[in-house]
C-alpha cells in the first residue's frame, strides 16, 4: 500500500511538467481495471481537459528575469541548477538525477550555460531549444566519460569573471555535485541558492494557481467518484485503485493513501492490509499534477453512520481548519496560522501542543508536494499574496481513529481563500446534497 509520504515524493517526480497522456484515459483505465467493470461513478468521467494552458516560454523569461534579480538581492554571481522541479521552473528542461552531472548554470549577467554528458547533447539540445535558454540563448559545455564536468563548471564560471564568484546551489542539488564544483573552483564560494529559488517559487502568479485550482479541482472530482463506488467489505487498496483510475479517466496521473478504522491515527498511514466496513473511518491524502501544478487534499468518512465522538471530531478539525484559514493573511507569520488551528484543538481537550494534532499545520505547495514556506511553531516568515499551502489539521486517536481535512490555500491580497469547499460533514464528505 503506497504510504502518503511515499506518494508525495514518487509522485513529485512523476507529475513536474505532467502532459496530456499518450493514450486514451478511458482507455488506460479501462486497461488498470481489468477483466472487471467499472462502477458507474467511475465509469461516467470523462477528461477535464478544457481551458489548461501550460506554462509559456515567455513567463520561464519572466522568471530567469526575477532570479537574476534576487541573485543580486542576495549578493550571489550565479545560480546552479541540476534535475528537477527548479530547472522545469525556469527552464522547462525534465532531466532526471544520476552519478553524471547535468547542470544549468544562470549567471546573474551574461549567457546561461549547460554542462552535459556529451551522449546526451543532442536530447539536451532538443529540450534547450524549446524552452526560455535556446535555441541561441545558452552555451553547451559536453564532457566525456573520463573527463571531470566540475572543470567545465568553473572553466564556464571563469569564462564570465566569475573565477571567484558566490555560486548558488540549488537546494536539492546533490552534495557530491556542489562539493566537486568547490573543489575544482576553490576561489569561489558555494552557498545555498535558496532565496533565489524560494523567492520566486514561492509566490504564485494568476497562471500558477489557476493550475493548481485545477488540480485541486480533478482530485476532488476523483475523490467524490470512488466515494460513490465505496462498498462494505472493500479494501483499502481497492479503493485506492478506484481513485488512482478515476485520476486517469479525468486526464491526470494521480492518487491516494488510503487508511481505514485505527490506523486512520496514522498521519503518514501504514501497509498493514485493511478492510472498510460499516462504521469505519476512512482517511484519504493524495493529489495529481497539472502541467507540473500539484493538488494535495485530505478527506475523513465513514461508511454508514459515525458515533458522536466521530462527529465531535470531526467537528473540532472543521473549525481549526476555518481558524487557519480566517489567520492567514499578508504581513501575519506564518506560524500564527498554525497557533490558531492548534489552538481550537488546544480548547477542545485534544491538546496541549502536539499531542494528538501531531504534525504542522501546513505546507507550501506548488510545482512539489511540499514546498517552502511551512506554517509550522517557529517560522516567523510573514506571509504574502501568491504563496499557496495545505490546510490540513488534524486530531489523531490511537487505537480508535483519525480525522484530517486538508485543503489548498493561497493567499490574497486581503485574506486567504481555499481551492476547494471545506468537506461538510462526515456523513457528506462532498456536497451537502
Amino acid at each position: 500500500m503506497l504510504t502518503r509520504r511515499a506518494f508525495l515524493e514518487a509522485s513529485s517526480l512523476a507529475f513536474a511538467g505532467a502532459a496530456v497522456p499518450a493514450t486514451d484515459p478511458s482507455e488506460t483505465a479501462e486497461q488498470g481495471q481489468g477483466a472487471r467493470e467499472l462502477p458507474p461513478s467511475i465509469a461516467a468521467l470523462t477528461p477535464m481537459r478544457a481551458g489548461v494552458e501550460p506554462i509559456s516560454t515567455e513567463e520561464r523569461r519572466g522568471r530567469l528575469e526575477r532570479a537574476r534579480g534576487l541573485m543580486t538581492e542576495h549578493g550571489l554571481d550565479a545560480l546552479m541548477l541540476t534535475g528537477g522541479t527548479s530547472l522545469v521552473y525556469y527552464t522547462s528542461v525534465q532531466w532526471g538525477l544520476s552519478e553524471r552531472l547535468f547542470a544549468v548554470v544562470v549567471p546573474v549577467r551574461g549567457q546561461p550555460f549547460v554542462v552535459c554528458p556529451a551522449f546526451e547533447e543532442d536530447r539536451a539540445r532538443e529540450q534547450l531549444n524549446e524552452g526560455p535558454l535556446g535555441p541561441d540563448g545558452v552555451e553547451v559545455l559536453t564532457w566525456h566519460e573520463d573527463e571531470s564536468p566540475y572543470r567545465l563548471v568553473a572553466d564556464g564560471l571563469a569564462a564570465r569573471g566569475l573565477t571567484a564568484g558566490r555560486i548558488g546551489m540549488e537546494e536539492t542539488v546533490r552534495f557530491v555535485f556542489a562539493d566537486g564544483v568547490a573543489q575544482v573552483a576553490p576561489a569561489a564560494t558555494v552557498v545555498s541558492g535558496t532565496p533565489v529559488t524560494a523567492g520566486c517559487r514561492g509566490r504564485k502568479d494568476a497562471h500558477e494557481v489557476a493550475l493548481m485550482r485545477h488540480a485541486s479541482a480533478v482530485t476532488l472530482t476523483a475523490y467524490e467518484a470512488a466515494y460513490r463506488a465505496l462498498e462494505e467489505g472493500m479494501t483499502q487498496s481497492r479503493f485506492a485503485e478506484l481513485v488512482a483510475i478515476a485520476h486517469t479517466r479525468l486526464g491526470y496521473p494521480g492518487g491516494a493513501g488510503v487508511q481505514v478504522g485505527e490506523y486512520a491515527a496514522l498521519p503518514h498511514g501504514s501497509a498493514t492490509p485493511q478492510v472498510i466496513r460499516e462504521g469505519t473511518v476512512l482517511l484519504i491524502d493524495g493529489g495529481c499534477g497539472v502541467e507540473g501544478y500539484r493538488s494535495d487534499i485530505s478527506r475523513t468518512f465513514v461508511l454508514g453512520r459515525p458515533t458522536d465522538r466521530m462527529r465531535d471530531v470531526f467537528a473540532v478539525v472543521h473549525r481549526a481548519q476555518t481558524a487557519a484559514l480566517g489567520a492567514a493573511r499578508p504581513g501575519v507569520a506564518c506560524q500564527a496560522v498554525d497557533a490558531a488551528a492548534r489552538q481550537v484543538i488546544d480548547d477542545a481537550g485534544f491538546g496541549p501542543g502536539y499531542t494528538h494534532f501531531t504534525h504542522r499545520v501546513g505546507h507550501g505547495i506548488g510545482m512539489d508536494g511540499h514546498e517552502w514556506p511551512y506554517l509550522v511553531r517557529g517560522n516567523a516568515e510573514p506571509l504574502a499574496p501568491g504563496m499557496a499551502f495545505s490546510d490540513e489539521p488534524g486530531v489523531y486517536l490511537t487505537g480508535e481513529f483519525g480525522v484530517r481535512l486538508e485543503d489548498d490555500m493561497v493567499i490574497t491580497e486581503s485574506g486567504a481563500e481555499l481551492l476547494t469547499p471545506q468537506s461538510p460533514s462526515l456523513e457528506q464528505p462532498f456536497s451537502a446534497d
